[in-house]
């Protein structure tokens, strides 16, 4: 009740401070006297910036900062003291704390496995067992224990060169015929989670479709595959991980569609690489440097940064080439010169020649 009431009021104070900021730039941003303070708050900051060291801001300076971003689009450009990507790590930071705070363990938590159980896994396990089977036999002796806790317990098997080796070429052989899909999550200023999924077909790294969901469920997944493969374009091969999202009902759905769903093992990314290599990128060149406010806004900077990265951005796994192809441009007189234009809000640029003026 006290962590609902602590976002109640978070969120209560972002829409106060929201309003306020817009009604004053309503209300003073046509009077000359603003303009006179604004040029003198200018100096007295300059002068301020010069100070080593710099001053430092607390944690209500930096929650103005973010919740200034929600309210004002000329935001950063205003901003002296600090630069504008240090803004979205203090909500990085901020998520991070939140979660280490709420995850701090309050009561006894879950029973420990008994040393029993522990030794019988490893027993199975040296067998060449997997987790299935392994649980499978626990739980004809009687054991109440889940798959998910008998592969945690699972002794850590050297990687196998020769199996790295065959998943790999099964990837590069039939890559026209894979497609991947995969979630990751983004958090807000409210400290919301949103759940992104997506589907990324492999042979030219094209996102098919995204969608963005507070609330993710089977029926939900379910749906965004028809929007993804319709009119009986799915492919041969739908690869996807065992998070328990991927219900048996998901597996049966894409059975149905003519797809063969193809599972990763446990704890192995390395696995679905297309797919995590497209959040790593994601990450690093979009979401790291904003403060996503909702869904729609996270909507909206998701498809700039797609329309960027299918015509624009090059790829190394496709000869440096853009999941849309794009041609190569040689210079087309002496007199032009290469120009930048902006992606994505000016976060990246497309490069070309155009002619002097």
């Amino acid at each position: 009740m006290g962590k609902a009431n602590s976002l109640a009021m978070l969120r209560l104070l972002m829409f106060l401070m929201t309003f306020s900021v817009r009604a004053l730039r309503a209300v003073f941003r046509t009077r000359e006297e603003l303009l006179i303070e604004n040029l003198a708050l200018r100096q007295q900051v300059a002068a301020l910036k010069k100070e080593r060291p710099r001053p430092v801001l607390d944690d209500l300076d930096r929650a103005f900062w973010v919740a200034l971003r929600a309210a004002w689009p000329g935001w950063a450009s205003r901003l002296v003291i600090v630069n504008p990507d240090t803004v979205a790590r203090w909500q990085r930071d901020r998520f991070r704390r939140h979660w280490a705070k709420i995850s701090r363990q309050k009561g006894p938590g879950r029973p420990r496995v008994d040393a029993e159980i522990r030794r019988l896994i490893r027993t199975m396990a040296r067998d060449g067992w997997g987790a299935p089977r392994i649980h499978g036999e626990l739980m004809k002796l009687g054991f109440d224990i889940s798959e998910i806790t008998v592969s945690r317990y699972m002794p850590r098997q050297p990687v196998d060169a020769d199996k790295v080796k065959r998943w790999m070429a099964f990837l590069r052989n039939h890559k026209e015929a894979i497609a991947a899909m995969d979630f990751f999550t983004v958090p807000t200023p409210s400290l919301r989670m949103l759940y992104v999924l997506f589907v990324i077909e492999h042979g030219r790294r094209r996102i098919v479709h995204f969608n963005v969901t507070s609330h993710p469920t089977s029926a939900w997944v379910i749906q965004q595959l028809r929007e993804a493969f319709p009119y009986d374009s799915a492919p041969r091969h739908l690869l996807f991980d065992r998070d328990t999202i991927f219900s048996p009902t998901v597996v049966r759905f894409v059975k149905a569609m003519g797809t063969k769903p193809t599972r990763t093992a446990y704890r192995c990314p390395w696995q679905n690489p297309v797919a995590e290599r497209w959040i790593g990128s994601c990450r690093r060149e979009l979401l790291e440097h904003v403060v996503v406010l909702g869904e729609r806004h996270l909507v909206r900077l998701l498809r700039s940064y797609l329309e960027y990265y299918h015509a624009d951005r090059s790829h190394l796994g496709l000869a440096k080439d853009a999941p849309d192809r794009r041609s190569v441009t040689p210079r087309p007189s002496p007199t032009a010169k290469v120009v930048a234009l902006p992606r994505v809000g000016g976060l990246h640029h497309r490069y070309e020649w155009r002619e002097a003026a």
